[in-house]
């Protein structure tokens, strides 16, 4: 059984954003611009903090194939250090994740392992960089209105291999 993922990334800062957006920002962990998350997307209540929070990221389903690329360039272990197919290997042996990086991947796709629930041992939070070649629309309106804002669905890959 597969899990949807949801990558969502924060575009935006806090300049007049409502207690409430504020409020589910910190939730969701995305206390900086350029963070991003991954849920589950039949996580309660996560539905509800992107609707709120519609006009300050953007989210959508991400691929295997991106996933690994995210966890091997930008997957950083609690002190700081790279995320490694041997420090997946060790640690999360007895959570029965076997095969590296790939096998974490894995693992969170079948919704074995959720990283918000492991972020003792992996920061569930990944840092990434500015779009490369810049945004192709503005980040001031949603996807559907010409924008970056907002559900993109699969487009969020394109999106991430830009940024990481």
């Amino acid at each position: 059984m597969t899990v949807e993922l949801y990558a969502i990334i924060r575009l935006r800062g806090l300049a007049d954003a409502p207690p409430d957006v504020e409020h589910a920002l910190k939730l969701l962990r995305l206390h900086k611009k350029y963070h991003l998350v991954i849920y589950p997307s039949d996580l309660p209540g996560l539905k509800g903090m992107l609707e709120t929070v519609k006009d300050w990221v953007t989210w959508g389903e991400i691929s295997r194939e991106t996933l690994v690329e995210l966890l091997r360039r930008r997957g950083r272990t609690i002190g700081g250090r790279k995320l490694t197919d041997e420090y997946v290997n060790e640690k999360l042996k007895q959570l029965g994740v076997a095969g590296g990086v790939e096998g974490l991947a894995d693992a969170l796709l079948e919704g074995r392992v959720r990283l918000h629930e492991i972020d003792s041992l992996v920061k569930p939070v990944f840092r990434v960089h500015p779009p490369r070649g810049g945004f192709k629309r503005s980040i001031k309106k949603s996807v559907g209105s010409g924008g970056e804002l907002g559900y993109r669905g699969k487009a969020i890959n394109d999106l991430i291999m830009r940024m990481i």
